[in-house]
């Protein structure tokens, strides 16, 4: 049965984008949605994946959970998805949130 399919991109390759558009829509710039069958959606996913160069994707789709969707991320987030105990949350990429080191920047001037 065919589910539908949610699709974010960001700083992707044309082929890619060219690659979503053959089985999704494209709403606005960089989103995609369509209803495909789980076996599209994992080769779809496959190609995506692997062929994003600098490049960002997240997919979210149903699934048999609590929260009954499930979100895949590839590439570099400022975001990351953790599971705490089953549920899958959104935290920020400890990275971004770390602050400067004060004397490093002094040591600049």
């Amino acid at each position: 049965m065919a589910n539908l399919v949610v699709i974010t991109t960001a700083a992707v390759p044309d082929h890619v984008r060219g690659a979503l558009t053959r089985w999704m829509i494209e709403p606005k710039a960089g989103c995609y949605v369509g209803t495909l069958s789980a076996r599209v959606r994992e080769e779809l996913w496959a190609v995506v994946s692997a062929s994003l160069g600098e490049g960002s994707a997240v997919c979210i789709h149903p699934s048999d959970n609590e929260q009954r969707f499930l979100v895949r991320t590839a590439g570099p987030q400022r975001r990351e998805v953790v599971d705490y105990e089953g549920l899958q949350l959104i935290q920020m990429n400890p990275q971004e949130l770390a602050e400067p080191d004060v004397g490093a920047m002094r040591a600049d001037l």
